[in-house]
């Protein structure tokens, strides 16, 4: 084991532990959501998202350990910065909807969908955060299978999960009117 797989791994940790403190906000936020008559929508895909997303974090040091991944410095700066701007999007992103943030689809009826923040410009900025990840991520340290399997997977989960997210929110808190104007991902 090199010291910059020890060092990744150790990223990689953080990371998790990062995502454990948006389980546990997600958790009060959906009891928020709930006891305000919350609907909640896409529990079917919720499982395959948790674990994926838990593959990932496992697969990013395994392949660098595995397959011998080499760290190349100027893509691991470059991909440190992606991954910090990508957490720095995530963070708006949770900080708008506040309490309103969830890893599941709840909707609590007739309150307006958010259009403020970085949902002024596009209407899935935490997808795309976790599309940027996703790639990020692995290749801090030239883990491209982790990127590719893991970034495919993702996309074919968010098509499920938007359609549902849109269709919950279009249902319950007028996001049509409010949302449509804006693209999806990309401003």
């Amino acid at each position: 084991m090199s010291a910059s797989w020890i060092a990744y791994s150790l990223l990689v940790g953080l990371v998790a532990l990062e995502r454990l403190y948006e389980l546990r906000l997600s958790a009060r936020n959906a009891a928020w959501a709930f006891e305000r008559g919350g609907v909640e929508r896409g529990q079917g895909h919720f499982g395959a998202m948790k674990v994926l997303h838990t593959a990932f974090l496992f697969a990013c040091p395994l392949e660098v350990l595995l397959l011998d991944r080499p760290l190349i410095p100027a893509l691991a700066a470059t991909m440190t910065l992606v991954l910090l701007g990508t957490m720095a999007l995530r963070y708006w992103a949770i900080s708008t909807l506040g309490v309103r943030w969830n890893t599941r689809v709840i909707c609590v009826p007739d309150l307006p969908a958010v259009d403020g923040g970085p949902y002024r410009y596009v209407r899935h900025p935490n997808y795309v955060a976790v599309v940027l990840e996703l790639a990020a991520l692995p290749l801090i340290h030239s883990a491209w299978l982790t990127a590719l399997v893991f970034g495919v997977a993702n996309l074919a989960l968010l098509r499920v999960r938007i359609r549902v997210e849109e269709d919950a929110l279009a249902e319950l808190c007028a996001y049509d009117e409010r949302m449509t104007d804006r693209p999806r991902f990309v401003p």
